[in-house]
């Protein structure tokens, strides 16, 4: 599975911080939530952490889904 690429944040006046993806918008985050993420994004590696607080990352079931009648098109 590859390494999650492509995000960044910004840390904004009034502890909101925005997290994109490709330079668009994939979440904001306000008050306990982003001083959570912000503690846990200088622990540990960013890209994936980023990733998974906006929930857009690789699950390993995408081929699967791609592959079901229902998604055929």
């Amino acid at each position: 599975m590859p390494r999650p690429h492509g995000f960044a944040y910004e840390q904004h006046a009034g502890g909101t911080v925005r997290i994109t993806h490709h330079g668009c918008p994939a979440t904001t985050l306000n008050g306990p939530r982003a001083e959570q993420f912000l503690a846990e994004v200088e622990t540990s590696d960013p890209q994936l952490v980023m990733a998974r607080w906006t929930g857009n990352y690789k699950r390993g079931n995408e081929r699967t889904a791609r592959d079901h009648p229902r998604n055929r098109r």
